[in-house]
């Protein structure tokens, strides 16, 4: 009888294990910030995998630009079935590698800044570029950008490298989107006020504005809802600059090569229900791209609002990316 039931328990286990190795994984290569346990990825997975009877395995890259180049590496080959993680400033690019499928679902509960029509990209958040201060050592910020780059050289900024950094791509567009031709020289200004230039958004404002390494940094408009949410202060604020905010929308979109697609399809739907949106806003930090009603924390209501949204087409970046991080460069080292 006990031998009967050994292996009785014994196919169980086996057929258990053969019905999870049968179970469908779908793969999203995405950036860490998601997929950590502090951002919204795994709250996100748990709610999708009740309604897919799946697996949702997440890839984490270290930034959209790197999510770009894995699948521009990998090619047909690749294993991803959907990219999170791009944004208006590298989804052109993407859309060029002819590696990305449309997504061929509704768009008609998406409530962004801008009009959005487009057939590959769904949006899952969107905010504002902005210089977050520490109000206890900078009472008084600049109100504008050009304020920042009149101010005096003792007040030390940090920013993101544009060639690796989202954020840090965002602050060349909105100095491109204010001043035109003119940015160039406007940002050999900038730099000397420039502490350091970091490779990602999280190597400068964790481990230098946090530990108070210079008062003021580039992040986002929504920074401070985790602070006054979370960590329960006040004390971290963005500046609100007159000449307007430059707008980031996240996206993502369904791998061409896909062996499920109609699951990524499925996923790509899931993205704009309030079963995902409602982890975006204190999990990503993020406007959600669609109206959460009274689900919107508190805390957003509080939040600087941008006089003017900044924005370039995105089929204009692509195009003139390199030239004008050429122009950045050329303005930091002279």
């Amino acid at each position: 009888m006990l031998f009967r039931s050994v292996l009785l328990l014994a196919g169980l286990a086996s057929s258990a294990l053969a019905f999870a190795d049968n179970q469908t994984t779908l793969t999203v290569y995405t950036q860490p910030s998601f997929a950590a346990e502090w951002g919204p990825g795994p709250a996100i997975k748990q709610a999708f995998e009740k309604k897919c009877d799946c697996t949702l395995r997440y890839v984490a890259l270290e930034s959209g630009g790197d999510i770009l180049q894995r699948l521009r590496l990998e090619g047909a080959s690749t294993n991803a079935d959907v990219v999170l993680g791009l944004d208006t400033g590298t989804m052109e690019t993407a859309r060029q590698t002819g590696l990305l499928a449309p997504h061929d679902i509704s768009l008609d509960n998406l409530d962004l800044p801008i009009d959005w029509t487009d057939s590959m990209f769904v949006p899952y958040d969107y905010g504002y570029f902005a210089f977050v201060y520490d109000t206890q050592k900078l009472p008084n910020p600049p109100t504008s950008l050009e304020a920042l780059i009149n101010a005096p050289d003792d007040l030390k900024i940090i920013i993101e490298d544009p060639r690796t950094s989202t954020p840090g791509l965002g602050l060349l567009l909105w100095m491109r989107a204010v001043y035109g031709d003119k940015a160039g020289e406007k940002w050999q200004k900038l730099s000397h006020k420039i502490l350091a230039t970091t490779k990602s958004w999280s190597d400068g404002y964790f481990s230098l504005f946090m530990n108070g390494e210079a008062p003021m940094i580039l992040s986002y408009s929504t920074s401070p809802a985790y602070h006054m949410a979370v960590d329960k202060t006040d004390r971290y604020q963005a500046a609100r600059f007159d000449e307007g905010h430059y707008l980031q929308v996240e996206v993502a979109a369904l791998v061409k090569t896909s062996r499920h697609k109609d699951l990524a399809r499925d996923f790509l739907k899931f993205i704009l229900t309030p079963g995902f949106q409602q982890h975006i806003p204190l999990k990503n930090v993020m406007y959600p791209a669609i109206d959460l009603g009274d689900d919107l924390p508190a805390v957003f209501d509080r939040l600087i609002e941008p006089g003017k949204t900044l924005y370039i087409d995105p089929a204009v970046v692509a195009q003139q990316r390199k030239a004008w991080l050429n122009q950045w460069l050329n303005a930091m080292i002279q």
